[in-house]
C-alpha cells in the first residue's frame, strides 16, 4: 500500500506515552536489526527510512522513488516483524514527503563514515572530507558511484577512492 504521511521529521519524533509503547519499541528493536541491503552497516531505522511505527503498522519511504531496494528492504522488515512474532503489524510505503538525507540520524552517519562512505554534507557546506584520513583535499571522480545514491570521490592527500552518499 501507498500513501502520504504528513511527517516532516519521521525518525525524530518520540512515541507518546500511551499503552501501545512498550510495543512500539519492540517493534523499533526489531527493525533496528534490518540492514540496508545497499550499504549493510546501516539499518533501515539509522537512514531513517522507517517513519512511523504504531502496533498496527510500519510506515516505509524509499530513499527515492525509484531505489531498486525497495522492495527488498520491505521483503527484510516483513521477514523480521514475522520472525519476531509482529504477522499482524502491516507495512506500508509512504511517497509524500520524499525522503531526504537531513533524516539520516546521526549514528547512521557516523556508521557511514567508519565504513568508508561519506556522510552526505550538511547544508551550506562543500568540502566533503575523506573517511579514511579526514583531509578535506577532495575531488570527484564520477557522479556515479557503486549505487545510485551515491558518488565517486577520491582524497589528494591519501589517494583511496571512496564514495559519498548524495545529497537529496
Amino acid at each position: 500500500m501507498v500513501g502520504v504521511l504528513n511527517k516532516p521529521a519521521p525518525c525524530s519524533s518520540k512515541a507518546s506515552p500511551t499503552k501501545g509503547e512498550g510495543l512500539i519499541q519492540r517493534i523499533r528493536q526489531v527493525l533496528a536489526g534490518v540492514a540496508d541491503p545497499e550499504i549493510p552497516v546501516v539499518s533501515v531505522v539509522d537512514l531513517c527510512i522507517v517513519r512511523e511505527v504504531t502496533p498496527e503498522r510500519v510506515c516505509i519511504t524509499p530513499t527515492y522513488t525509484g531505489c531498486p531496494a525497495t522492495q527488498v528492504i520491505e521483503r527484510d522488515i516483513r521477514a523480521a516483524l514475522d520472525a519476531a512474532g509482529y504477522r499482524e503489524v502491516a507495512i506500508e510505503t509512504v511517497l509524500s514527503p520524499p525522503w531526504t538525507t537531513d533524516w539520516i540520524s546521526e549514528a547512521g552517519k557516523a556508521k557511514l563514515k567508519a565504513y568508508g562512505i561519506a556522510p552526505p554534507l550538511p547544508a551550506g557546506q562543500r568540502a566533503v572530507e575523506c573517511p579514511q584520513c579526514g583531509s578535506a583535499r577532495t575531488e570527484e571522480v564520477s557522479r556515479f558511484g557503486s549505487t545510485p545514491c551515491k558518488a565517486q570521490w577520491r582524497c589528494r592527500d591519501c589517494l583511496e577512492p571512496f564514495d559519498l552518499f548524495k545529497c537529496h
